[in-house]
């Protein structure tokens, strides 16, 4: 397996203005654009060959991981080693291609899009809204555990039982003298009603899939919001799991993900991937602290007590 898919065609709307000319992949984490960080994990799992589904006024990720020579050659000429170095390494970061998805109806679609790309091996997909820490494998175990009981592999959380209708969820069962976390999923359901879900297995953005996802794919009907949803094309997949690439299997993840796909959790990402940034994460963490602890830090104005109607921000 060498390949990887990254769909990036959303119009990120949750973060308007901000998005309105720029990417929401693009939008910085610390000091790299959320993007970057995906496809640095796709290659630190071996996956040089990467392809990205974008659509319009989406030039800046292409951009991003081309060379800028002009930038180069100014930051040469002051003699900045450490800023080139880093300028240099998002286009030196594996074989990165695109293409257009032309219509946004899901990301089933935008994963259909690939075929012609990604051929007939399987292949890993990466969504850009999770981020998953550089200390934790998780898609290093995902392509083992595709390469052990085949079909697709997809990642899963617990999360609490009031959050489940966020996400796609997962109905699992245990295989005999696996590892601890592999666990044969059974079903899917795309974000079920409170009290409706079959266990508190999110579905989150990691995918490792057979090529035989694609013919489902194909005749798969636009499911919940109109879209041609992924987890339509699971479910199938895992109801019949003696076809041809058929089955799914759960490795259910325990380490750190940054969560960036809604303003509250993008900014908690940011200040965990802050407090551990080498140059400055003791400098930023001692100062957090000592934050916290003033008026402002507590959410009031100096000589005010707090309450509810005192908040600046909206």
């Amino acid at each position: 397996m060498c390949k990887a898919v990254i769909p990036a065609a959303g119009l990120g709307t949750r973060f308007l203005p901000s998005t309105k000319a720029i990417p929401k992949e693009m939008l910085p984490v610390v000091d790299k654009p959320a993007i970057q960080y995906v496809v640095e994990e796709a290659e630190r799992a071996g996956l040089h060959d990467i392809l990205m589904v974008t659509g319009r006024n989406k030039t800046a990720l292409e951009d991003h991981f081309d060379r800028h020579w002009e930038l180069e050659q100014a930051l040469e000429r002051k003699g900045d080693e450490v800023r080139l170095r880093r300028v240099r390494k998002s286009a030196n970061l594996g074989n990165v291609h695109f293409i257009r998805q032309g219509e946004p109806l899901g990301l089933g679609h935008a994963v259909l899009s690939a075929r012609t790309h990604v051929g007939d091996s399987p292949f890993a997909v990466l969504l850009g809204d999770d981020l998953i820490d550089e200390r934790d494998s998780l898609l290093e175990r995902m392509i083992q555990t595709q390469q052990r009981y085949g079909g697709s592999v997809i990642a899963l959380l617990e999360v609490p039982d009031e959050h489940i209708h966020l996400y796609g969820c997962a109905a699992v069962s245990e295989i005999p003298d696996a590892p601890d976390g592999i666990v044969r999923v059974t079903s899917l359901v795309e974000k079920p009603a409170i009290g409706d879900a079959p266990s508190n297995l999110a579905i989150i953005g990691r995918y490792v899939l057979s090529p035989q996802i694609f013919d489902v794919l194909e005749h798969t009907e636009p499911g919940r919001g109109g879209e041609i949803q992924l987890t339509d094309a699971l479910l199938e997949m895992a109801e019949d799991p003696e076809r041809p690439g058929g089955g799914v299997t759960g490795v259910v993840f325990s380490g750190r993900r940054y969560d960036t796909g809604d303003r509250l959790d993008y900014l908690k990402a940011m200040v965990r991937l802050a407090v551990r940034h080498r140059d400055f994460g003791g400098d930023f963490r001692a100062w957090l602290t000592d934050w916290i602890d003033t008026d402002e830090g507590r959410g009031r104005r100096p000589g005010v007590e707090a309450s509810g109607g005192d908040h600046l921000g909206h």
